[in-house]
């Protein structure tokens, strides 16, 4: 593998797709396809941040299972409404996709499906944007039926008003003479499925809902505490640690879908620890409204656990990028931990004494990172789950905050603790 920055991906959700008898999406694609990733510089992104998303678009790439091959970047403040990137840089990548055989343009930005289509004839290949790919890898990791329900009620949503761009070979945009009658009656027939199944599913996930929502409630009143943050930052081998079971945890993107709640003790003091999807940028509008039970475990929690993957040169952004999820579930003022993780992985990068420039955030080293971050948030923590470094200090942590909540809840059982 080469990529000229970084990778490129595959998704099976997009085009080829067909139907089974049953009006359930099946797919029709290879299993083995190369890429290229696009994106666009524009005034509100830096070509550094535009880079650090195309890293982040490549990682999703390969935990889909495509082969990245290269990257292509335009400077453009506004998209062009016709094919979002001009068309040198569309003459471009053709030429590229034409040499390499290359079998899926993916841009980082949502496209329109006016966009997708004309793209996809300029260039011969198949199209895709981040949403879609998101999607993707979100129905390859879903293992409940609930989740299951979840991320299929989303591609339908993502794919109805983007149905047409898959009757192009009857090419009922252009009009004209016999080309009308089979092109609408198929799209519309297609149209038909597709609401009748986003009904059914809607359906079905209210009546699950429903069974979820009884479930929280037979838990009692027992503290909840809830590991939130961005996406392959650790939390299902947190998980594991705290609650001594053995989830499915991978160094990849989304491992895990489906939240596990599981009963924790701790100096004989009893709470529940849940792990949830972890987050990421431009995650697709349909997905968060489609895992909205899901997230309710986000919005009851009593003390979420902020796992921050402290390696990652770029992990301020994702902090942020958690926070404001976390305010657009009204659970940011929430008591949190900060649990910054992956320590047995950090390095920095040690300036020269001679060297009189500022020094920048990859100049810290971790003790100092550490004092920066206790001054901030005072309860913070820097450990490896892996190597389960300073888990008994977490252990001692939680145990604090538990208890504080504990007590007030049942405040007959203090001499216990």
């Amino acid at each position: 593998m080469a990529p000229v920055l970084a990778g490129a991906f595959f998704i099976k959700f997009a085009t080829p797709i067909g139907f089974d008898e049953m009006g359930k999406l099946i797919d029709l694609s290879p299993e083995v396809e190369t890429a290229v990733l696009v994106g666009v510089i524009n005034e509100h992104q830096q070509e550094q941040e535009v880079q650090e998303y195309l890293n982040e678009l490549a990682f999703l790439t390969e935990t889909a299972g495509a082969e990245p091959m290269a990257i292509f970047t335009q400077h453009l403040n506004i998209p062009n409404p016709r094919t979002f990137i001009g068309s040198g840089k569309l003459a471009e990548i053709k030429a590229y996709i034409e040499e390499h055989k290359i079998d899926l343009v993916i841009f980082d930005d949502e496209l329109s499906p006016s966009q997708m289509r004309n793209i996809e004839r300029e260039t011969r290949c198949r199209i895709l944007d981040r949403t879609n790919l998101i999607l993707d890898i979100f129905a390859r990791r879903a293992k409940t039926a609930h989740a299951r329900a979840q991320v299929e009620l989303a591609q339908y949503q993502y794919l109805l008003p983007r149905l047409t761009r898959m009757w192009t070979h009857l090419e009922r945009q252009r009009g004209g003479i016999g080309l009308r009658g089979p092109g609408e009656t198929e799209i519309e027939t297609d149209r038909r499925i597709i609401r009748d199944k986003i009904a059914r599913l809607q359906t079905q996930l209210e009546k699950i809902d429903r069974q979820v929502t009884s479930q929280r409630k037979n838990r009692g009143r027992m503290v909840k505490v809830v590991l939130v943050g961005y996406t392959n930052v650790g939390k299902s081998t947190l998980m594991n640690l705290l609650s001594k079971t053995t989830l499915f945890a991978e160094d990849k993107l989304f491992a895990t879908l489906d939240t596990t709640v599981r009963k924790v003790v701790i100096e004989n003091l009893p709470f529940l620890l849940s792990d949830t999807v972890g987050f990421i940028r431009k995650l697709p509008a349909h997905l968060v409204e489609s895992f909205k039970s899901t997230l309710d475990e986000v919005r009851e929690a009593d003390i979420l656990l902020h796992v921050v993957d402290i390696s990652h040169h770029n992990y301020r952004e994702q902090i942020e990028v958690v926070r404001q999820t976390l305010e657009e579930l009204n659970s940011a003022d929430k008591p949190t931990i900060m649990v910054f993780n992956k320590t047995d992985v950090f390095t920095y990068v040690r300036k020269d004494e001679d060297d009189l420039t500022d020094r920048t955030e990859e100049n810290r080293s971790l003790n100092e990172l550490e004092k920066l971050w206790v001054g901030k948030h005072r309860d913070s923590i820097f450990i490896s789950a892996t190597r389960k470094t300073n888990i008994d200090y977490l252990k001692d942590i939680l145990y604090q905050k538990v208890r504080e909540i504990h007590i007030q809840r049942y405040p007959y059982n203090d001499f216990l603790y």
